[in-house]
């Protein structure tokens, strides 16, 4: 086959490769990216699409103008020892500006998440609102043929295909039956979205990561960027005192002047880097696409890049249900919604609650492997009675009016008349359990959790129900039928990586970059260490890193 040569070649196509892409094709590059898969935008079109960024000038523009120190300083007090100044003031640096690039100068335009909080909002410098932005909702029909190339939002986080942002627009879905402002809007999405699967095949009305990824792929294409599909990269070339190329699977080598940029999504499903990696790795779950398997790590390390394994936890955890379908198979479904409203609580074998539901994620499966005995499996039930079930709905059981007992007969739901039978059903402690659901109730209905203190922080209370008083993250588990659903460890991405600097230039194991390689996203070490200090943490760093590796590959210089 006859080599070809770019300026520069990307891996991967999600947040980092096409921000990457778009910020070198901006800058004069000729770009092509290599994607593995027969589709585009990676984990970032499964997911909520929310973007860390502090100090932007649309947070300035709202009035929202905090002390510019603060961002560090919140994420001093959260990293502790494993804070690292150049990567995170790298990122402090480059998020605003990459805001800035992206709104005014392509396709991605974004909203102000305002209201958003940071998840420790009572540390020092913590944000209250500002720190996030999200891409604006995208009619996926500008992307006119190219749309067939972008890959579908998860099923299991989609009304039968449709995406739901949070925010207003996910709480016109949850309060439909009580509010005829939400029940128009809904009902006004809900036909949209049917026109366009049977006009399209799929939705068109494009919220969260798909949303991302979609303005993220017209901004590539406007500005010459090339593309190619179904593609896998068996190494990298080095000449020159560098990296300057990639060989393809199929033998053909494709030459880059200006260097290679890796963002192939991190190892969620490398078996060997995770049996390294991962705490109780055969009971983890990952969210992340199929085709997340380690590549970039793989090929940098090749060629002498650093594996960094220093961080506090290797990936980005989050609380996973397995869902059943009628083929057989089986789905993850991420708990980000429900934990947090009021009337529902976590408990382990034993039926006793083992950390604040309503914190991060993160910090959920945090508190379940450490509160699990080594030879006891991860994981823990979400226990809730029917009102909690009919007005939130509980992993993949949707509210009202969507009808629930189909997951009953799966077995994805557990039910049961009364809490000893409950517990029977899942395998727990019945007496502990109804110890605990009474000293839940005995403080919850005055609106207290003296155990763990939920709804004690503006972070808690967003993921609440602010209908409901006097704490909207807390209610009693009283009226039966009592439902649970098994929850177990999982996560979104990976925060081990490739150790990088400032400038997402790889580094080898004495420190120095490589020259002509670059790293963004998934396959780099999170910046933050392996903690979640807020939303958006995943995209933030890899919207940033992704942009200034973009920058310096084209012009040899950081933005």
């Amino acid at each position: 086959m006859t080599p070809q040569t770019y300026d520069i070649v990307i891996l991967g196509s999600g947040a980092a490769g096409l921000g990457a892409a778009v910020t070198a094709a901006a800058h004069g590059a000729q770009v092509l990216v290599l994607e593995k898969a027969g589709v585009l935008g990676g984990t970032t079109a499964w997911s909520g699409g929310w973007i860390w960024a502090p100090n932007t000038s649309l947070a300035r523009s709202a009035g929202i103008d905090t002390a510019p120190d603060a961002p560090r300083q919140y994420l001093q007090h959260v990293l502790g020892n494993h804070f690292t100044p150049e990567r995170v003031d790298a990122f402090l640096d480059g998020a605003p500006k990459m805001v800035e690039f992206f709104h005014s100068r392509t396709a991605l335009q974004f909203d102000l998440g305002a209201g958003i909080p940071d998840t420790y909002s009572h540390l020092p410098g913590a944000g209250l609102g500002g720190r996030s932005v999200i891409a604006r909702p995208y009619d996926a029909r500008a992307l006119k043929g190219d749309i067939t190339a972008l890959r579908l939002p998860l099923a299991q986080t989609t009304f039968h295909g449709m995406t739901i942002q949070a925010g207003p627009d996910l709480r016109s879905f949850m309060t439909m039956t009580r509010n005829a402002r939400s029940f128009a809007h809904v009902t006004g999405r809900v036909l949209r979205h049917a026109r366009d699967l049977a006009v399209h095949g799929r939705g068109m009305d494009l919220r969260n990561g798909a949303a991302l990824a979609g303005r993220l792929m017209q901004s590539a294409r406007e500005l010459g960027v090339a593309w190619r599909m179904n593609t896998r990269v068996a190494a990298l070339l080095q000449g020159g005192g560098g990296v300057n190329g990639v060989q393809l699977a199929c033998g053909q080598i494709i030459h880059a002047r200006r260097g290679v940029i890796l963002a192939t999504g991190g190892y969620g499903h490398d078996a060997t880097l995770r049996a390294a990696t991962f705490p109780r790795n055969d009971s983890h779950c990952s969210l992340s696409v199929p085709t997340a398997t380690g590549d970039g790590v793989a090929l940098a390390t090749a060629v002498g890049a650093q594996f960094d394994t220093r961080a506090a936890a290797p990936a980005a955890y989050c609380p996973v249900s397995t869902v059943p379908c009628p083929d057989g198979t089986y789905h993850v479904f991420p708990h980000i919604i429900d934990r947090g409203k009021p009337g529902v609580i976590g408990v382990l074998a034993n039926g006793a609650r083992f950390c604040n539901e309503g914190l991060g994620y993160h910090d959920y499966v945090t508190a379940l492997l450490g509160a699990t005995p080594p030879d006891h499996p991860p994981q823990s039930w979400l226990v809730c009675d029917h009102r909690f079930l009919r007005r939130y709905g509980l992993g993949i059981v949707r509210p009202a009016p969507v009808p629930w007992r189909q997951w009953r007969r799966r077995g994805y739901l557990k039910t049961a008349n009364t809490l000893a039978d409950l517990a029977h059903a899942c395998g727990m402690d019945a007496a502990g359990l109804a110890r605990t659901v009474a000293d839940w109730n005995t403080h919850a209905s005055a609106g207290h959790d003296p155990a763990f203190g939920r709804g004690t922080t503006p972070y808690m209370r967003l993921q609440g129900d602010p209908d409901h008083g006097p704490n909207p993250c807390v209610a009693p588990v009283v009226k039966p039928p009592f439902h649970a659903v098994r929850v177990t460890p999982g996560s979104f991405g990976t925060f081990a990586g490739l150790a990088c600097d400032g400038a997402a230039r790889v580094l080898d194991h004495a420190g120095a970059p490589i020259s002509g390689l670059y790293c963004a996203g998934a396959d780099a070490a999170s910046p933050f260490g392996g903690f979640y200090p807020a939303g958006g943490i995943n995209l933030g760093p890899a919207l940033t890193f992704g942009f200034i590796a973009g920058h310096h590959a084209a012009t040899g210089n950081r933005p």
